[in-house]
């Protein structure tokens, strides 16, 4: 089975966080065709105001001048990616970090002129993910893309994992992150939901800010065709293992007939 495996939130900010989570990547590399996408906003915005500059966000997404391009490409691409790489490889794991632009492996165009160097992936080429899974290799990628003509551009890592998951041609794409996955108005935690289901949390104000992101994010998958999308907490005991196992944990989102089963 191909799996993608989007870790976000804060989960990778502490090495003990860091290390279970490389533990667990491993684990799952050698039953499973595993690719990981990384974000790594928390780090970005420490690296900036230690340099003085603030953090802009337009609907949640940072306003991205030369400056901060630059240190969204040091700071993922470099410090987060590699700190990852390296706990992977210290489990046993053959981790290979990459980010959207080696290889030309994630195309993005210009969101907004108002956001600056902020990208929209148009697509993955998967044929390197393929050729780097196949030969045995763990690929590790940063939410940094870039187009023909040279250009970089910081990348929303929910939309750089969608993205991936398609050309990848993935059978299962999880969000590990911060929060134990959809909630309703009552705060518990859906079990599943169907694409109609997250249209209506979304319209009805119930998912909002970043759940809304993942929601749009989770819809744009299956709409492509990804049989299933998993949100859930990164900090679960065992969560990788247990939601491979077919666990109910976390929120599942697959269309209304896959649900059925």
């Amino acid at each position: 089975m191909k799996v993608l495996i989007k870790l976000g939130g804060t989960i990778l900010d502490s090495e003990d966080s860091r290390n279970e989570l490389a533990r667990q990547l491993t684990a799952v590399s050698r039953e499973h065709l595993l690719a990981v996408v990384h974000g790594g906003g928390k780090q970005v915005t420490r690296f900036l105001e230690e340099r003085g500059i603030e953090s802009r966000f337009i609907n949640g997404l940072r306003v991205s001048d030369q400056r901060v391009v630059d240190a969204v490409t040091k700071v993922l691409a470099g410090t987060v990616n590699k700190q990852l790489v390296g706990a992977v490889i210290r489990h046993g794991a053959l981790a290979v970090g990459l980010s959207g632009l080696d290889g030309m492996l994630t195309v993005a165009k210009p969101f907004d002129p108002e956001l600056g160097f902020v990208g929209r992936p148009q697509n993955t080429d998967g044929r390197l993910l393929d050729l780097l899974v196949e030969a045995g290799y763990l690929p590790v990628i940063a939410c940094v893309a870039g187009d023909g003509a040279g250009a970089v551009y910081n990348v929303n890592a929910d939309q750089m994992a969608v993205s991936c998951a398609i050309g990848f041609q993935a059978d299962l794409l999880v969000f590990l992150t911060d929060v134990a996955g959809v909630k309703g108005n009552d705060g518990s935690v859906f079990s599943s939901l169907t694409p109609s289901g997250c249209r209506a949390l979304m319209l009805e104000g119930v998912a909002v800010g970043g759940m809304h992101a993942k929601l749009e994010s989770a819809l744009d998958a299956l709409e492509a065709r990804i049989p299933e999308v998993v949100i859930a907490h990164g900090r679960e005991p065992d969560i990788c293992r247990r939601l491979l196992s077919g666990e109910t944990v976390g929120t599942r989102m697959a269309c209304e007939r896959a649900l059925a089963r």
